[in-house]
């Protein structure tokens, strides 16, 4: 019998926030914004293309075949589970924004934005949240959330993974031109309200991506309607920090709900011989 891949979370993580965190405070100290646009793709880039890496050169047959099916494989998705989790994310808007009319926020948060609220050195906002939820879901689900799963619980790979996905923002709150700047030049409490957000978000993404047969793509496609809400969507930067209580409150619901999900521990060492779980 073939010896079982030994994940490596911990050399994975220091690489990727190395090399990102490289590429990124080199893209702050860019003072040509058409310059660091370069930088901010690689950076984003170091996720999946590590991902790859490790699964490529593990010398596992059973870690190459696991990520092509959660890559391809669209059978794994389960339709309803799917669009469950749509449909999750966007009354958490609604409800976002229903409480905001109690503290003085406007109606008309109910439309859609004209335009997105950020653009790196001149570049296309609706190519990057696309680029951002294909190439970012490569790297988490690709390797780097099975290989803390392979380790402890869901739930408690929810929790690190989440917190470990927060710090991975923090340099693109000093980037010039993103999205983290902008909430940044708002106050540093929109900045602290993202970082925060994440982490429930995290949880809400594992339930997806383990009720989906450990499903890349369906994560890819989760991903780019929750970045296509909160750009798209006219929520006030408040209502995005109400928005941060409404997604706790539905992460604490799904863990309560799924608890057989996040507390189970049979796939413990046994990530990816055992395929969909």
């Amino acid at each position: 019998m073939a010896q079982r891949y030994r994940y490596r979370p911990a050399l994975f993580y220091l690489l990727v926030f190395v090399l990102t965190w490289s590429f990124w405070f080199a893209a702050i100290f860019t003072a040509n914004g058409r310059a660091a646009l370069p930088l901010m793709f690689l950076g984003l880039c170091v996720p999946a293309v590590t991902a790859v890496c490790f699964v490529i050169f593990s010398g596992s047959r059973a870690l190459r075949a696991d990520l092509w099916r959660k890559l391809l494989h669209a059978a794994c998705i389960h339709p309803g589970n799917l669009l469950a989790a749509v449909a999750l994310f966007a009354a958490i808007v609604v409800v976002s924004i229903l409480v905001s009319l109690l503290v003085g926020q406007p109606i008309s948060q109910f439309s859609l934005t004209a335009d997105f609220s950020f653009s790196v050195g001149g570049s296309s906002a609706l190519l990057t949240i696309l680029l951002a939820a294909v190439i970012e879901e490569l790297g988490w689900r690709g390797y780097g959330e099975d290989a803390i799963a392979q380790y402890h619980s869901w739930f408690k790979e929810s929790i690190l993974f989440g917190l470990i996905w927060s710090a991975w923002h923090l340099p693109l709150f000093w980037v010039p031109g993103t999205y983290h700047a902008g909430l940044r030049a708002l106050g540093p409490l929109y900045a602290l309200n993202f970082l925060v957000s994440v982490v429930p978000l995290g949880f809400i993404t594992t339930w997806v991506y383990v009720k989906n047969g450990r499903s890349m793509l369906a994560c890819i496609i989760f991903h780019l309607f929750v970045n296509f809400f909160q750009e798209k969507i006219a929520m006030t930067p408040l209502t995005k920090c109400v928005e941060t209580v409404v997604i706790t409150a539905a992460a604490v619901a799904i863990v309560l709900c799924n608890r057989d999900l996040f507390f189970e521990r049979r796939h413990i060492g046994k990530l990816p011989d055992m395929g969909s779980v």
